[in-house]
């Protein structure tokens, strides 16, 4: 099965698709694609068919996605606590991610046609080796496609993700490129795995489950969240509309939480960079409101100083994940 289906919509579909477009659209929707094993035990197969139809439905999502005029999805495809299952559905999920995976190197002609960049988001190191090598072949064959986006969140968690990147920050901090006063919510951004993404407008988990398990928890924190019942293997175009439509109906209230979340950030940062100011004014024997424009000039330094050591950090930063994945390919190779 391929990971994007090839194919329009029905008219009808286009017809519904032209009337939702009308309206504000996600740029960005994740998945929790729950359900799969429920879905099993419904139609009385084995776990790892639910599964693989599993992937069959994202590969039509992606294609519903595409239609839509979304440019970037996020799923949830393996969590790291899902490694505590039984040894036998562990080792059928990860052979999976083999056919995968392996396929989508076969697919190269479709995914440059579209455009589609593969990112992979987790602790890779915690998968089999052959596994990280196929990720990596396909994280690099793809990276400079950029016309849409499939991040697949594999051995992953959040909370994992906020420690890895509160690592980051202190291996820039130990390494001389940053300072401890740099640290802040905004960089914290910058060293999660999805920090070439936007934050999702949407989440949508199927199943009927009610919580995240787990899943984006810093990004999700001003996106519109939507639990439909329906079991993943048995999603449909149409409820992927509904769930855009709750999108839609709370546009407003999300834009202005979002705007008004980052106006405060930028007002915090200005007020660090002004209380620095004051400090170095205090030891320069200068009343803080005194010469403005001394204050001004160090302002401007400050701000300017902190914006290279964290330019400098996060290439550092970048040149280190690339190289992990290009260590993976030579190994392949």
């Amino acid at each position: 099965m391929s990971w994007i289906r090839e194919g329009e919509l029905t008219i009808i579909e286009r017809f519904c698709a032209n009337i939702i477009k009308a309206g504000p659209m996600p740029k960005h929707v994740a998945f929790i694609m729950d359900g799969n094993r429920r879905y099993a035990r419904k139609c009385h197969v084995e776990r790892e068919q639910g599964h693989s139809q599993g992937f069959d439905k994202l590969a039509q999502t992606l294609r519903w996605c595409l239609n839509l005029g979304i440019q970037e999805v996020t799923v949830y495809a393996f969590s790291i606590e899902n490694f505590k299952r039984s040894k036998e559905e562990v080792d059928g999920l990860m052979d999976l991610a083999r056919q995968k995976f392996s396929r989508l190197l076969e697919e190269q002609e479709n995914l440059k046609k579209h455009g589609v960049c593969i990112r992979v988001l987790g602790d890779l190191p915690l998968l089999p080796l052959d596994i990280q090598e196929l990720i990596a072949q396909a994280v690099l064959a793809t990276r400079n496609y950029n016309k849409c986006f499939l991040n697949v969140c594999f051995a992953y968690t959040s909370r994992h993700e906020i420690s890895n990147a509160v690592r980051e920050m202190a291996w820039g901090v130990e390494q001389g490129l940053l300072k401890p006063s740099d640290v802040s919510e905004s960089l914290l951004d910058k060293c999660l795995y999805t920090s070439n993404s936007p934050d999702p407008d949407l989440l949508i988990r199927t199943s009927g489950e009610v919580r995240l398990s787990d899943f984006l928890l810093w990004q999700t924190s001003h996106s519109c969240l939507v639990f439909q019942s329906v079991l993943w293997p048995e999603y449909s175009f149409w409820n992927l509309c509904e769930a855009i439509l709750r999108f839609q109906m709370n546009y407003s209230a999300l834009q202005k939480a979002r705007d008004s979340y980052m106006e405060e950030r930028r007002r915090q940062q200005m007020e660090r960079d002004q209380a620095y100011v004051a400090k170095k004014l205090q030891q320069e024997g200068v009343a803080s409101h005194g010469d403005s424009r001394r204050r001004r000039t160090l302002l401007q330094k400050c701000t300017a100083m902190r914006e290279e050591r964290i330019q400098s950090f996060l290439q550092a930063l970048e040149h280190k994940r690339a190289d992990f994945f290009e260590r993976l390919c030579s190994v392949s190779a």
